[in-house]
């Protein structure tokens, strides 16, 4: 491989930018393997906000690849429209103040929320990508 081609770091750059807001996490939205997952995860199913979720667990690679492209460390980390909203901590704080709705494009609930069926598309897995 040389050193201007790295296919998973490649992948992870075409992900960002082909979701409109893509959540980088241990685990999956249905079964998060950390508590910052599961509380990242929680804070945009409050919302009903539309995500893709990306498993970093099967290859050690994408953690490392993404920790590289988006000059953070910790996992989670959530991206809207290409920029790096931030981790668990962050996205937590951003809830509670209702900056994250914000940040995402999305009216607060005045009503009950939508059904399940109309929260938008299901977060999408896209490990088979990047091997």
């Amino acid at each position: 491989m040389s050193s201007d081609t790295n296919p998973i770091r490649d992948a992870i750059a075409e992900a960002i930018r082909d979701n409109k807001t893509i959540l980088f996490m241990k685990g999956t939205p249905e079964q998060p393997a950390c508590g910052f997952s599961a509380r990242t995860v929680a804070a945009l199913q409050a919302l009903d906000a539309p995500f893709a979720a990306v498993d970093i667990l099967p290859d050690p690679r994408i953690r490392q690849e993404l920790s590289a492209l988006s000059n953070w460390p910790t996992i989670p980390q959530l991206f809207h429209e290409g920029e790096l909203v931030g981790g668990a901590d962050i996205v937590a704080e951003m809830s509670g103040s209702g900056e994250l709705a914000d940040t995402l494009g999305l009216a607060q609930a005045e009503s009950a929320p939508a059904p399940e069926a109309d929260a938008g598309p299901a977060p999408l897995g896209i490990e088979n990508r990047l091997t």
